[in-house]
């Protein structure tokens, strides 16, 4: 069957997949309101496309954080790839860097960071999850830069893990032959067998719900990479970032699996550029299926977006050429989209090439 667009990978994890895996994955938290918002709120905004522009070259490059990559698309932090596919993150990292964009490397990898690294060529981020016992955050956060990653995605919506029933009902934890190989020799690797999610279990033991701004300006002690705070959502915590020292902020709800009835991120998106004032860089991950959600989000003033569960997704359709594929459709797509509004450079894309459901109410409510 001919793939043709990256929502039909979901469909093909799921006949692979064990349920207990493609659950955890798929899932969002509780009602799974906000999981369904944020695909829902792209759909709900419009394009004002320019016409009779030459757009026989189309540049979809761009600079984040001063590297030069392919495309304003690129991978979010998704945990235990090995779930999904034998290659797991070594997979993903060599379908990036062969698609010249920037993968995040999630702390709960079953690929250690050395190993990912070793892959060959490719900017890299970390993402960081902070644990009670700060040396463990030391010694990784060390071990990131010693392999050459770029960035640190500092993930702050997870004082707690959100309530995912799926993984309630299947008793998730870690397959027995897999680790998170970041934490192996700190025998932190292994999840308990509960008898509700394992992970929760996991993280209620280990992941430190004290974590505050003062952490943010520590982290920045102990590494020379810059910092991207994950997990903003509102103009009062951009403002406390940016004080704080982020060099970028991530508008993110964890892919809704967290606090569910948060609203979509594009929703929140143009808050949270508005209060950065131009100050740093602004990321959006979170329903990005299409080239179009791409742009969408690139009107509203984001520097470019993560893709997360399409990752894993055609991660286990395809393993490496699986992810290849996705991420050569999505940029197909957003080629596509820039040459039919008139854009043939990112920075041409602008907030009038889209109208917002706001947009209409205000335009409305001057009449």
């Amino acid at each position: 069957m001919e793939i043709t667009n990256v929502n039909e990978f979901e469909a093909i994890a799921k006949q692979k997949l064990p349920k207990m895996v493609f659950d955890y994955y798929a899932s969002g938290a509780e009602d799974q309101w906000t999981l369904g918002e944020n695909r829902n709120a792209f759909s709900r905004i419009l394009f004002r496309p320019r016409i009779l522009i030459d757009v026989t070259k189309i540049d979809v490059s761009a600079t984040i954080l001063g590297y030069k990559i392919s495309m304003p698309i690129m991978l979010a932090p998704t945990a235990m790839q090995k779930m999904a596919h034998p290659e797991g993150e070594y997979a993903t990292a060599r379908a990036a860097s062969s698609a010249n964009t920037i993968m995040t490397l999630s702390s709960w990898a079953t690929s250690s960071v050395e190993k990912v690294a070793s892959t060959g060529p490719g900017i890299r981020f970390f993402q960081l999850y902070v644990y009670k016992d700060r040396n463990v955050v030391a010694q990784l956060v060390r071990r990131a830069e010693r392999a050459g990653f770029k960035a640190i995605a500092l993930t702050v919506d997870t004082p707690r893990l959100g309530r995912r029933e799926s993984d309630i009902k299947n008793r998730f934890t870690l397959p027995a032959h897999l680790t998170l190989k970041n934490f192996e020799g700190l025998d932190l690797g292994k999840m308990d067998e509960t008898n509700d999610s394992g992970l929760a279990s996991y993280v209620a033991g280990q992941i430190d719900r004290s974590l505050s701004w003062k952490d943010v300006k520590w982290l920045q002690t102990i590494t020379t990479m810059p910092i991207l705070v994950k997990g903003v959502v509102t103009a009062e915590d951009t403002r406390l970032a940016i004080q704080a020292g982020a060099a970028g902020i991530i508008v993110s709800n964890h892919g809704a699996r967290q606090l569910d009835y948060t609203p979509a991120t594009a929703s929140c998106l143009e808050e949270v550029v508005k209060a950065a004032q131009g100050r740093v860089p602004v990321f959006l991950d979170g329903g990005v299926r299409r080239g179009t959600d791409v742009f969408k989000a690139l009107a509203l003033g984001a520097a470019g977006v993560f893709v997360g569960r399409p990752v894993v997704f055609s991660l286990a359709a395809d393993g490496e050429a699986g992810v290849k594929k996705m991420l050569q459709m999505l940029r197909d797509e957003f080629e596509l989209t820039m040459a039919l509004s008139g854009c043939t450079f990112l920075n041409e894309i602008t907030r009038n090439h889209i109208i917002t459901e706001g947009d209409v109410q205000r335009q409305a409510s001057k009449l």
